[in-house]
Order: C-alpha cells, then structure tokens, then sequence
C-alpha cells in the first residue's frame, strides 16, 4: 500500500511539474507574440488573403520588388527547421539558416538591439504559437546589381550596425525601454531617418542628430519624430493607440503600423516611446520655399465671405471644408487639422498630394473601433486644379509651405496608378 501511495504520489507531482512547465511556455508564447507585435513582424510578412505570417508582401524597394518571406514554422516552406541560434542570425544580422544574406528591407540593423531574452521568446512564439503553412512567396526580382546577394556583405560592412542596444546616460527606466523599443523592435528609424545613397539609414540611434529627423522615402515625405513640438506626450500615445489625436490621423504605411503593431501595444509601452521621443531635440524648421502665412483668421473670414475667391480657395469649400471647415481646424478626434500640420508644411508636397488624390482611411482598433475614410478626389480633379488645391492649404491659415506645381501632381498620381494607393 505504501508502494501504491508513493507511485500516486509521484505521478502527482510529475503532472504538477509537467503543469507549470506548460504554462511557463504558454506565458513565453504569449510574451513573444506581443514582442512579434512591437516588431511590426505581420505587416510585412503576411499579404492580403495569405495566412498570417506566410509572406508573400511586394515590397518596392526603388531597385525591384523584395517578397516577404515565410516565417511560419513549416519545415519545408518556412522557418522550422531553424535553430534559436540561425534565428537570431537572421533576425539580428540579415543572414539566413543556409547562409543567404537578406535584404534590409528586413529591418535587420535595428534587431540588432533585440536582447537575448527577446529573441528566445519570439523564437518559441515563432516555433510554437504560429500556425505552419505549406506555401512559399515568389522569388524577389531586383535589378543588376541588387540581385547578387553575396554583394549585401559588403553593404552590411559599410553600413550595418551589429552593436547591441545601449542606454544613454540620465534616462530613467521609462525612457530606456522607451528608447529600446523605438531604436529596436519599432524600427521607426527605418522610415523616419534619412538615408544615404545606398538607401542605408544615416544614424542608428538618439546620439546621432540626424536618428529620426525625417526625410522622403518611396515617395512619401516622412516626417521627423525628434521632440514632436506640437504634440504632446498623451498626443503620441493616443495617436499610436488609435490611430489618431486631437488634430492628425494615420495615412499611407503608418496605417500599417497602427493596425498590427502599436495598437496592440501595452499603455505603459506607449507611455515610454512618447517619453523617450520627447527627449530627443527637434530638428530647425527648413526656411527652404517658406511663404508669409495668409493668417487664420484672415483665411477664415474670406472662405465664409465666399467672395473673391481664387481657384484653390473655391476648390477647398467645394471638396475639403464640410470636414475641415473654414478655419481648417477640423474636429478633434474625427478630422485632421490642417492648419499648422506637419504633413501640410512639409517640403516635400507628396504626402499631402497623396491623400488628396487616394483619400485615407484610420485603421480599427480596440480603443478606436470605428473607421473613418477620406474619399480620394483623383476622378474628380485635374492636374491643375489637385496643385491650386493643395498649393491655397500649404498658405492659408497659419501654414507656410511653398506652391505645388501640376507636374508634381502628375507624378504623383502617375505613382499611384503604378503602385496602388
């Protein structure tokens, strides 16, 4: 009997023990699919109608087009036959398991500063959390010299920081992970810092003034995140949260990253990345093409006159003012604000003429579950009158920004048509 008991006895605590080594995992599963999310992984390796995670993504590099690839555990089409250790070579060095080098638009210089830690949970998540699918991307097409792999040793030599992630002296715990996420896993330096003639990123990190100041990337004006004058730290937040603030809302790639990355983020999380950006010194505004303002209330009180008006004024009334209203502040929390927003006053026109031609739409998301879209006016205006348009918003109100010409225009709905809104 004594036998029976000890055997039932320790049959219960190898089931115990086999419990809390289950739910361990499950706890590492689920900490590494929340890493996956602040890694931004599903935006790009996961296409419309594919299984999450199945690659697939075009992504136009200016040089060809780079398909995403499978990072599902599928040990044919994937990556499950990847140890942690060719894991980690590939999240944080851009180098496959059969030694392949990737192309950075695997953001594979900011993973550098991935932890240890980290890597091991999103390596279980990846292993163990995501559903294998049998399906392998199209070959990535890029242009002579691009298409010779072995050549990204070289760019990797030139220009790829290995270095793991460092703190600056004077944070505090809040701003470090802030820093640690925005410098690592956010990889917001890969949109928003400048990049050399190499497409290779001009700094790495906040003790390089040129991290995060901004610059044009596939067309788009992208804008600086240093210090974010105008807004506020609880701006930041809700903007990252939802999708939108009290005066802007998310077009273009940002959509993106607000659906499947920093909506899901932890409040605390978003808390540090306003924090830590809010420390980084702003960058001068360019004097380049700069006009004197009309005034706020000087452009106010001619749109609600409705007299004299010239074309871009009239075009604004007729297709912009029911939302944006006369005074071009728009409604906090439903429609941007025009006037004095960063996306209007930028040198480059681009972004602006993007949405004014393809419209925009904010993502869903749990604190933000409504939609709301901005019709796109590519069908219903010229080439003319999308630059009169655009030119009367970057001057009235407070705004200050050069005119638009038609030709700007016309690229930039000829690279709509190309590549898709």
């Amino acid at each position: 009997m004594k036998k029976l008991t000890s055997l039932f006895a320790t049959l219960a605590l190898s089931l115990g023990a086999l419990s809390m080594a289950h739910a361990a995992d499950q706890d590492l599963v689920a900490r590494g699919q929340y890493l996956a999310r602040a890694g931004d992984c599903m935006a790009c390796h996961s296409a419309v109608g594919k299984p999450a995670y199945s690659g697939g993504l075009a992504i136009d590099s200016g040089h060809g087009t780079i398909y995403s690839t499978n990072i599902t555990p599928d040990k044919e089409h994937g990556i499950g036959n990847y140890s942690e250790a060719q894991f980690a070579n590939a999240v944080r060095r851009g180098v496959r398991a059969d030694g392949t080098q990737l192309y950075p638009a695997m953001p594979y210089p900011s993973y550098a500063k991935v932890s240890d830690e980290d890597i091991h949970a999103l390596y279980t998540y990846f292993m163990q959390g995501v559903k294998p699918v049998a399906s392998t991307p199209p070959a990535s097409e890029m242009s002579f010299p691009f298409n010779i792999r072995w050549g990204m040793k070289l760019w990797n030599a030139f220009f790829a920081n290995d270095k793991p992630f460092q703190e600056q002296a004077g944070w505090n715990d809040q701003i470090k992970r802030g820093a640690y996420l925005v410098e690592g896993l956010g990889h917001c330096g890969s949109c928003h810092t400048p990049r050399g003639v190499a497409m290779n990123e001009k700094a790495s990190d906040s003790s390089q003034a040129q991290f995060l100041s901004g610059g044009d990337l596939n067309g788009w004006a992208v804008p600086s995140l240093r210090g974010m004058p105008h807004w506020s730290a609880q701006d930041i937040v809700d903007y990252l949260q939802t999708g939108r603030n009290k005066t802007a809302s998310v077009a273009g790639e940002m959509s993106l990253v607000v659906e499947h990355s920093t909506a899901h983020l932890k409040s605390d999380d978003l808390q540090a990345i306003a924090a830590y950006l809010k420390t980084l010194s702003p960058v001068a505004a360019s004097s380049s093409g700069r006009v004197t303002p009309q005034g706020a209330e000087a452009t106010a009180k001619k749109l609600t006159a409705a007299k004299d008006l010239s074309l871009g004024e009239r075009l604004y009334l007729d297709n912009c003012a029911a939302c944006h209203f006369v005074t071009g502040r728009g409604a906090p929390g439903i429609f941007p604000a025009l006037d004095g927003a960063t996306v209007v006053n930028a040198d480059n026109p681009s972004a602006l003429l993007h949405v004014i031609l393809a419209g925009a739409r904010t993502p869903s998301t749990e604190k933000a579950p409504s939609i709301l879209v901005m019709p796109g006016f590519a069908h219903r205006l010229s080439d003319q009158e999308a630059a009169e348009l655009a030119s009367f918003v970057r001057q009235g109100w407070g705004n200050h920004a050069g005119a638009v010409s038609a030709s700007e225009v016309n690229r930039m709905r000829a690279g709509i048509a190309k590549h898709g809104s």
